[in-house]
């Protein structure tokens, strides 16, 4: 199985197309931004495409992270997939966000809660733990640091995301014993498209995972209403 995976969810516009069973994709870009990612992902596409023989036409799957992250962002990643998969008539599959921060925690013989944290702004971050075995602790959720640390326990925690630093810093003020594994502010897009591989097309639908309310609402005062 061929898979193109692709990541707008946060601060980088991603992509790789990679070979399931292969370590290494066989063409890979990320370029960190917080914004534009509307204006650079078709190029980006553009230039894995080429790196690749058969192009498009050789892929079998289309994974894209679904969140949490940037509506603006989610929406730039989620609709591209959605066109090449209707237009390659390949199956798109979504990815959530902090599992590919999860994934490359739970390989190997570490051991302790892994923890996937995304900077929320406002003092809150979106955050998910796994134990070991893959028993879910926190499910993937929107609160304070200071809730999580509660739900978190004694640890010890791993952490990855962008909020890794601050989790493992107020843990550990905590008494909470607490490793970072990984502070980048997006997740490895290689792990987005080995996650994509696994997923069922059924159960993983390319539709935003919105942990948040939009900040911008409707001004319900100055609505005329209906008759």
């Amino acid at each position: 199985m061929r898979v193109l995976a692709i990541d707008t969810a946060l601060g980088a516009c991603s992509a790789c197309i990679v070979q399931a069973g292969e370590t290494v994709p066989l063409a890979a870009d990320t370029i960190p931004m917080e914004r534009g990612h509307a204006e650079a992902l078709m190029p980006l596409l553009d230039r894995l495409s080429a790196q690749v023989d058969g192009g498009f036409e050789s892929l079998d799957r289309v994974a894209v992270t679904v969140g949490p992250g940037s509506y603006t962002g989610l929406r730039v990643g989620i609709s591209a997939a959605r066109g090449i998969g209707l237009a390659a008539g390949i199956p798109v599959v979504g990815v959530a966000t902090l599992s590919a921060f999860l994934a490359p925690l739970m390989v190997g013989d570490k051991r302790g809660l892994f923890t996937a944290a995304i900077d929320a702004k406002h003092s809150h971050l979106y955050i998910q733990a796994v134990a070991p075995g893959g028993r879910t602790i926190i499910p993937p959720g929107l609160m304070t640091y200071r809730d999580a640390i509660r739900l978190l326990g004694s640890g010890p925690i791993i952490v990855a995301g962008s909020a890794a630093a601050m989790l493992a810093a107020e843990a550990r003020i905590q008494g909470v014993d607490a490793h970072i594994s990984d502070v980048s502010a997006f997740p490895d897009i290689a792990w987005v498209a080995r996650l994509g591989a696994l997923a069922d097309p059924a159960q993983a639908l390319p539709k935003p995972l919105y942990l948040r309310e939009p900040d911008a609402k409707p001004q319900d005062g100055a609505r005329i209403a209906r008759q």
